[in-house]
């Protein structure tokens, strides 16, 4: 029974589920949705990594072409 409520609590904490729409769920769609929000979770939690790794070595450089415009209070003209 202790699973159960561990799916309602990740359902609830990491996917907004509210305790109703998870209890009311068919256990194996209730299931499915668990899975794939683990998944989920870990290909954001990859693509983070990633990122901090330096986009694969994909980085940009800013140069005279390329860095932004401002405008305004504060900016140069």
């Amino acid at each position: 029974m202790e699973s159960v409520y561990e799916i309602f609590f990740f359902m609830k904490y990491s996917g907004g589920w509210s305790f109703a729409e998870a209890y009311s769920l068919p256990v194996g769609l209730r299931q499915w949705f668990s899975e794939r929000l683990a998944k989920q979770l870990q290909a954001e939690r990859e693509a983070i990594e990633n990122a901090k790794k330096g986009n694969n070595g994909k980085t940009q450089t800013l140069s005279a072409f390329n860095q932004p415009s401002f405008s305004g209070p504060g900016g140069p003209t």
